[in-house]
């Protein structure tokens, strides 16, 4: 008999909902503090010292770590659900950016890069999109992808509201202070996460199967090599990597260095970067909803498509700002639109139960590639003194992700084709 665990679909709309607006919340202050190394970077290369590749290289450090984080805090997910993962995510962000404010050139600037990458990290591994995805995946069967979307667009709506404020308080230099903020709203969050999510898990109840892959197990490796052995998973897996690098790595680490160079001020770039992160927010809604009616892989092949095309006009910018802007609309449409869409093909494809395992794996893909992309500007900067290299190889790699997903199906256009999760009762669903 399987062991009751916290994926059961909350039939209470206020208890879902509530999961939904705590997971945006707290991605919001996650992708916040991740974003902030951008607008710090140039800050800390004259403080202490360091070279471009050497900050990003810490960008790069710190998403090897969520990719090792990421299937653990799936598989957690799946089986407790998010309460703890949430609170102590939020934890080890405090921690971690404590750590940060107290380096200093010399002597104690090892803190900088394990407090970032290090502790701070893990939290991020934690708090992640794949983790809110899943919780919220879990727990509706109907409108799951505009939830999902809702949910994750947490990762874009604080960044909108709140970088512009963080890259106003490092205007005149001071990054601690702006570091500061963001660390209360951390430690304010942890009390409301298990408030809000306290109790005790939700009895397994039915759930939505529209093709899933292969039966799943009580075990870790069983389930591990059912994803591993299916073509479908590979196939996201690689295009979400290449996501990542595109995404998380040329972008959330270089955009606001790379306005810099074409010789923006701070607040200028991180005003550009929030134009960036509130299409965004819309562009996840928006995918999350179309992910409810239409062709999952020809949306995700769309979205690469434009987001390889948009490189172009990124290599363009110059000293035109009017052109920034217009680069930073058109990506942000396209930019993590792909999660509410990745989240409910995996769902209804390799199926809910496993869907933190799942996304967690992919997730952890995304990370990788995005500490390639992080790794590679940094490096591919400092050897060229340009980031026009950076952004054709970006052009290249986003192509090839659409390339991969043109050829998947969507079975769920099968109409009447649904099978049930094996452990549980049968029940019939839209």
């Amino acid at each position: 008999m399987r062991a009751a665990s916290y994926t059961g679909v909350d039939k209470g709309g206020a208890g879902r909902w509530m999961i939904v607006g705590l997971g945006f919340a707290t991605l919001a202050f996650a992708f916040t503090v991740r974003g902030s190394l951008s607008l710090a970077m140039p800050l800390w290369q004259a403080e202490f010292g360091w070279s471009r590749g050497a900050i990003s290289s810490i960008a790069a450090c710190a998403m090897i770590v969520m990719a090792l984080v990421a299937p653990f805090a799936g598989g957690v997910a799946d089986n407790k659900g998010p309460r703890m993962l949430l609170a102590g995510g939020l934890l080890a962000i405090a921690i971690g950016l404590g750590l940060v404010m107290a380096a200093s050139p010399g002597a104690s600037g090892w803190l900088l890069p394990l407090g970032f990458a290090g502790v701070a990290a893990v939290g991020f591994g934690a708090i992640a999109q794949h983790v809110v995805a899943a919780a919220i995946a879990q727990r509706f069967d109907r409108n799951r992808g505009l939830a999902t979307g809702i949910g994750t667009a947490g990762s874009t709506g604080g960044q909108l509201l709140m970088m512009p404020l963080i890259a106003a308080m490092m205007q005149g230099g001071d990054w601690r202070s702006a570091f500061m903020v963001l660390t209360v709203g951390c430690i304010l969050l942890i009390p409301v996460s298990l408030l809000l999510l306290g109790g005790s898990p939700a009895e397994p109840n039915t759930k939505q199967y529209d093709v899933a892959e292969g039966a799943h197990s009580d075990t870790l490796a069983a389930n591990l090599k059912t994803l591993l052995r299916s073509p479908l998973f590979h196939a996201v897996f690689w295009s979400y990597a290449i996501c990542g690098f595109t995404t998380s790595g040329v972008i959330e680490t270089h955009l606001m260095p790379y306005a810099a160079y074409c010789g923006f001020g701070p607040l200028p770039s991180a005003t550009a970067y929030g134009v960036l992160s509130g299409v965004n927010l819309g562009g996840m809604i928006l995918a999350g909803w179309l992910a409810d009616r239409t062709h999952r892989p020809l949306l995700l092949t769309v979205i690469y498509t434009v987001r390889a095309a948009s490189f172009i006009l990124l290599i363009y910018i110059g000293d035109d700002y009017t052109a920034l802007l217009v680069f930073a609309v058109i990506f942000g449409l396209f930019d993590y639109s792909t999660v509410p869409i990745t989240a409910s093909y995996i769902a209804s494809r390799m199926g809910v139960r496993i869907l933190g395992l799942s996304m967690g794996l992919l997730s952890a893909g995304h990370a990788l590639g995005g500490a390639a992309g992080a790794w590679a500007g940094g490096i591919l900067f400092d050897a060229t003194g340009n980031y026009t290299i950076v952004w054709l190889a970006s052009m290249v790699v986003a192509v090839i992700a659409a390339a991969l997903i043109a050829g998947l199906k969507d079975d769920r256009a099968i109409k009447g084709f649904r099978r049930p999760d094996p452990h549980l009762s049968e029940r019939s669903f839209p």
